[in-house]
């Protein structure tokens, strides 16, 4: 397990810092004009990565497998929730991207694409260890 060196943390401060604040701003903006739903969006997208952070953090904290041992399933279920947090992220801005495209094909290639993703993932994590 690695630590943290002060500069990875400041950065990581500093890009957390940077996120909260345009969310915040994207989420009042949004508010502001009566868009409820781009305000909703920007505050589930916010929270997703958050989570996603959080559960990306813990499985980084995670000691080495060794052999058999999981550490009762705490791996495997981190996996799971990673890859649950990338899912969801990708269908909150597939449909969001997938509203803005001029055209129903576009807008399927877009859906689509996040289908592929979600997929891919699902394979890369539980698939081909």
């Amino acid at each position: 397990m690695e630590r943290i060196g002060r500069a990875d943390a400041v950065l990581a401060f500093a890009g957390l810092t940077f996120v909260t604040l345009t969310s915040g701003v994207s989420a009042y903006r949004a508010a502001a004009a009566g868009d409820v739903g781009s305000a909703v969006f920007v505050g589930a997208s916010y929270t997703t990565l958050l989570l996603l952070f959080r559960s990306l953090r813990a499985y980084e904290r995670l000691p080495p497998p060794a052999g058999a041992a999981d550490l009762g399933g705490r791996r495997r279920r981190l996996k799971r929730e990673v890859w649950a947090l990338c899912t969801l992220l990708t269908v909150l801005f597939a449909w969001k991207v997938a509203a803005a495209m001029p055209s129903l094909p576009v807008a399927t290639a877009v859906w689509a694409m996040a289908v592929v993703t979600a997929v891919g993932g699902f394979l890369a994590l539980f698939r081909h260890p």
